[in-house]
């Protein structure tokens, strides 16, 4: 069987599907009359779930640490806590009910009291409870439960989509590409695979329906085309695929080591974008000249509790010190949108991509704001580090988010706490409103970068996930490309410079352009690196600013994406 989606990770995959599927689950009330047998399934339910979480609690201390592996043992304590267990048992055999119901009950009586608590440790414990309590009603409805993080054998994952969790936990090692029934080039999925180097294909619409657990899949990642269960001789063409993509990667490293500077002599800063500071390795390994992209979501997203100001400032140092004097720029909590946290309370919202999000949520919350703030000027001192604010629409929202940074360097400097002064401040260009006022915005910034992907979405309103207006959303659209010309000019004018960390950063079609626009920095998922590199060594920047003046005249997306699929440089 031959599937088509969107080529969203370039690389050739091939191996087993481990099929994942993210079940609501569905709990109705039943009068039982076995009660005994009914009281069992409980228990075995229990059981099962602490040997599960057993083993991952050992694998996060090997992996991990022991500190990061105690919020399994926390969820242990919950397993064994005859108050929790026993108050289910006891409902089962009072009441004769369902042992999901009852476990629900149970649930749902302890989150609430903790939650009304004013204790911040015990308010806490509610997400612990949630976790475990669903890990234990999966059991008992019969749902798989996958977890992610113990993957033991190679595995290609097919799923309706991939939480960012779902890719924070997962056992990266062991995953040899991704398949998502959703999604296009900039959906979590297609960033994150880029980041980790693993090939994906997403947009397949039906993946889930139409491959198995233990089907054997070989896929392009490039072009998009998926096999299910292949024959001998395609499988042959796709492990010959797959040898020929290796080999264009050696031939590419022959690039590491060198300056990324066209043949007219203009230097052009090639960063990458990572997630984790386990991504800096990609980074390195890719000769990246930077990070344009630190996204400290994920610190927090993998995580069960807001991250203390000690653990962030690990993470950064980390990075840091892993990039060894390189720049470093790293965006503040931008949650909200598809970015949830499961212990932080969000109203759903009409339309979360245009509401509480971002550095909207850090200017309403500064103890969270200011405790990011804190661990990343302590970290400054380790590297090269330059701070951005995501989702700015304003220059009051960027006035007032300057001033808490004044804020928490004259107290750590009241607590005698070291920081370094040499610190540039940015922001990202994301919204329209931003980019029509960038020439006002660049007095009060160091640099801006540009957000392609909410942008692009912004600026064409069109929701990037929505499969039946995909064809909407394009980068070529004259309206986005004259933005971010415009964004670039004004910071010029001003004295500063431009980068972009959106995914068109990495475009071949989109770096020539951009390069025409004067771009001074291009941050991209590290596969992207070289291959860019390839491309700025072999152009003239007086040719690509004709480039430019030539595609502007065009009036729409497709004409442009036309020319620049016919355009060619020469090498």
């Amino acid at each position: 069987m031959s599937l088509k989606g969107i080529g969203a990770s370039p690389g050739i995959a091939l191996g087993n599907a481990l099929v994942i599927e993210h079940k609501e689950l569905e709990v109705k009330k039943q009068n039982i009359k076995d009660v005994d047998a009914e009281v069992k399934k409980l228990q075995d339910a229990v059981e099962l779930s602490k040997s599960e979480l057993e083993k991952v609690k050992e694998k996060a201390a090997k992996e991990l640490g022991e500190a990061e592996a105690e919020i399994f043992g926390a969820h242990l304590m919950v397993l064994e806590d005859p108050e929790f267990i026993g108050a289910a048992e006891e409902k089962i055999k009072t009441d004769s009910v369902n042992a999901d119901y009852a476990v629900q009950e149970i649930r749902d009586m302890f989150v609430s009291m903790f939650e009304s608590m004013d204790n911040d440790y015990m308010r806490e414990r509610a997400a612990d409870v949630k976790d475990v309590s669903d890990r234990v009603l999966r059991h008992i409805l019969g749902i798989k439960v996958i977890d992610l993080s113990s993957i033991e054998d190679e595995v290609i994952l097919v799923a309706h989509d991939l939480t960012p969790s779902d890719t924070a936990t997962m056992n990266k090692a062991k995953v040899l590409g991704f398949l998502t029934n959703i999604g296009g080039r900039t959906s979590h999925t297609a960033i994150m695979s880029r980041t980790l180097e693993i090939p994906a294909i997403v947009g397949l619409s039906n993946a889930t329906e139409n491959i198995k657990d233990g089907d054997f899949i070989a896929f392009n990642g490039d072009t998009g085309e998926v096999v299910v269960n292949p024959d001998d001789s395609k499988k042959e063409e796709y492990a010959k695929l797959k040898k020929e993509f290796e080999e264009e990667k050696k031939a590419l490293e022959k690039l590491i080591g060198k300056e990324s500077v066209t043949k007219d002599g203009k230097k052009i800063e090639l960063a990458g974008n990572i997630g984790t500071p386990n991504d800096v390795e990609g980074l390195i390994k890719n000769d990246a000249e930077g990070v344009g992209l630190y996204r400290t979501e994920f610190l927090y997203m993998d995580s069960d509790e807001f991250p203390t100001e000690d653990k962030q400032y690990e993470a950064y140092k980390s990075v840091l010190e892993g990039m060894d004097g390189k720049p470093i720029i790293i965006r503040t909590l931008d949650i909200g949108g598809d970015k949830e946290l499961s212990y932080f309370d969000m109203e759903k919202e009409m339309n979360p991509f245009l509401g509480y999000r971002a550095i909207r949520i850090c200017l309403d919350r500064k103890d969270i704001f200011k405790t990011q703030l804190r661990a990343l000027y302590r970290a400054s001192v380790h590297g090269k580090l330059r701070i951005m604010f995501p989702m700015i629409s304003s220059l009051e929202e960027l006035l007032e988010a300057k001033k808490v940074c004044e804020e928490v360097k004259s107290e750590l400097k009241s607590e005698g706490v070291d920081f370094s002064e040499d610190v540039e401040i940015g922001m990202m260009i994301e919204i329209p409103a931003a980019a029509v006022i960038s020439d006002i915005l660049a007095k009060h910034v160091d640099f801006f970068s540009i957000g392609t992907n909410d942008l692009i979405q912004y600026t064409c309103a069109v929701d990037r996930m929505n499969q039946k207006i995909s064809y909407l959303y394009n980068q070529f659209n004259p309206a986005v490309l004259r933005l971010i010309k415009l964004v670039i000019e004004n910071a010029h004018k001003a004295g500063k410079w431009a980068g972009m960390c959106g995914e068109s950063a990495g475009d071949q079609k989109m770096i020539p352009l951009l390069l025409g626009m004067g771009l001074d920095e291009f941050s991209m998922s590290p596969i992207s690196i070289l291959r860019a590199r390839h491309l700025v060594t072999n152009v003239n920047i007086s040719d690509m600013e004709k480039l430019v003046e030539k595609v502007l005249e065009f009036g729409t997306a497709e004409e442009i994406e036309e020319y620049m699929n016919n355009f060619t440089i020469n090498q």
